[in-house]
């Protein structure tokens, strides 16, 4: 893995980071693929979209299909037929989602498979073994994702839990995949700082912001970003997990952030809510019935350059999942365009005007 800082404008990079099936233009935005693929999209539209790293989620791979499977297919990669980079997440936040139903102790967490029931158990070794077979071209430590709220004892002991499967991690990676650690410590600056200096120890290749977006204000979630974005390593690629919303990507670049991945566009879109250069519209509005413009007349992605806001609403009231579909496709594109801006206005010393109509058009949402 190599990266390289381009341009800087305050405290906004832009660069490339360049891993083993390519090359990642940052600040970059990872449209999640769970499972393996993007809900409706085929590997065809996100190349379309101009999606240069996906991510995918080791607990669910971990999962199904069969280890066996993957290997026979010489990776996931293969299995899924994606040739770009794909980050896969630990499996961390899932111990958090699914608290209610899993077992937490300093080897792991036991949990119950959704699909059988079956007790299965995922440990910071199992997490990098299933992300080593997969053939992921960024792993994550595994870590546990602090609720919100919580006392600063009981984050305190959650993030020393995580400091500890980050060193379990790091031992258990044999292999030369790159393996990024993830600070925690909740919304207690101090303990973000032990988090952070702790994991600099271990030199990962880069490092992650977890634990937010788990139901904190946003100006907790802010002064989070604020008061440790910028310390995070200089010379490492800085990634905030989970956050999606085009005010918060701004927020976190002006701060360092280099990358950044969330459900929003695509579990948005299959909701109605579509991104566009002026704002947030909802195609379910009765305003669009009889609309035949396209979702953004800015816009080139193929649902904008095809359909009409009028046919996609109809096709979302008589649920047919080709609505899903056309509208996910333009909010993934949509995502890719916004981060393309930013990086052009960093380059182009631009980047304060660029948040001043980010403001503008999302300060609602």
């Amino acid at each position: 893995m190599k990266f390289n800082i381009k341009k800087k404008s305050g405290k906004a990079r832009s660069g490339t980071l360049t891993l083993n099936h390519g090359t990642v233009q940052t600040p970059a935005f990872m449209t999640v693929g769970t499972y393996g693929s993007v809900k409706s999209l085929t590997n065809q539209d996100l190349l379309e979209c101009n999606a240069e790293i996906i991510l995918c989620n080791a607990y669910h791979l971990m999962i199904r299909p069969e280890r066996s499977l993957i290997e026979k297919a010489g990776g996931l990669h293969k299995f899924m037929n994606w040739s770009r980079p794909i980050l896969t997440d630990s499996g961390g936040y899932q111990v958090f989602s699914l608290s209610s139903q899993t077992k937490v102790s300093k080897d792991g967490v036991e949990f119950k498979s959704p699909l059988n029931g079956n007790k299965l158990f995922m440990s910071p070794e199992k997490s990098i073994e299933t992300q080593i077979y997969l053939g992921s071209d960024i792993m994550m430590i595994f870590d546990e994702c602090t609720p919100y709220p919580s006392s600063k004892i009981e984050t305190e002991k959650s993030m020393e839990l995580s400091l500890y499967w980050a060193e379990m991690s790091h031992k258990a990676n044999n292999s030369k995949m790159p393996l990024f650690g993830i600070i925690q410590g909740g919304m207690y600056p101090d303990l973000r700082e032990i988090s952070l200096n702790e994991l600099i120890k271990y030199d990962f290749e880069g490092y992650a912001l977890g634990g937010l977006s788990v139901g904190e204000p946003d100006h907790l979630r802010k002064e989070v970003i604020e008061d440790i974005g910028y310390k995070l390593p200089e010379d490492k690629p800085r990634y905030l997990m989970g956050v999606g919303k085009p005010l918060d990507i701004i927020h976190a670049v002006k701060n360092g952030i280099d990358m950044f991945d969330c459900v929003i566009p695509t579990r948005n879109a299959r909701n109605g809510q579509l991104f566009t250069s002026k704002g947030v519209l909802n195609i379910r509005n009765t305003k669009y019935e009889e609309d035949l413009r396209p979702i953004d007349e800015s816009c080139k992605c193929f649902a904008c350059q095809n359909y009409t806001r009028a046919y996609i609403r109809h096709l979302d009231k008589c649920n047919d999942i080709l609505a899903a579909r056309l509208m996910s496709i333009h909010n993934v594109y949509f995502y890719q365009e916004f981060m393309g801006q930013i990086r052009l206005s960093i380059e182009n010393d631009s980047f304060d005007d660029l948040e001043k109509k980010i403001e503008k058009n999302y300060l609602s949402i």
